[in-house]
């Protein structure tokens, strides 16, 4: 039984054509390793034409052996929790400041590192210990510390 001489074309196309959908859909990298598999039986079918059977069977296997040894060279990071993270406010719920302005009718500023925020709380003079209980968006809610 002869091979079609063309048929390591379709294996290009096909190849490529799975690559382009990698690169435009968050697979996980599965389909990159059957479009990688997908030209190399491309290449092996233009160099010794064999029977479909036979590039069907290489095509699976090398997508699984390919797909296995990307995940055993290149493990997965770990997903490093970080709830606060582009949240600033909310990294700061939890911890204790004193006040460098008063809060005068339940408004009032505080100054953190390097910002300065707006708080909302009860009444205090400046030098008061203030502990943040709550973000909503740019302003912290406080309440006495101690």
């Amino acid at each position: 039984m002869e091979a079609d001489p063309l048929v390591y074309w379709y294996w290009f196309v096909a190849g490529f054509g799975l690559l382009a959908v990698e690169m435009l859909l968050p697979t996980g990298f599965v389909l990159m390793w059957m479009g990688v598999s997908a030209i190399v039986v491309g290449v092996i079918a233009w160099l010794a034409p064999t029977p479909w059977t036979v590039e069907l069977v290489l095509f699976g296997v090398l997508s699984i052996v390919c797909f296995f040894a990307y995940k055993k060279l290149f493990p997965q990071q770990p997903v490093v929790e970080q709830p606060s993270l582009n949240r600033r406010g909310h990294s700061y719920v939890g911890r204790t400041f004193t006040l460098t302005d008063p809060v005068i009718n339940g408004v009032g500023t505080l100054r953190v590192d390097d910002s300065q925020w707006r708080i909302a709380g009860p009444d205090m003079p400046a030098g008061s210990q203030v502990r943040v209980v709550q973000a909503e968006g740019a302003t912290l809610r406080v309440e006495r510390a101690g």
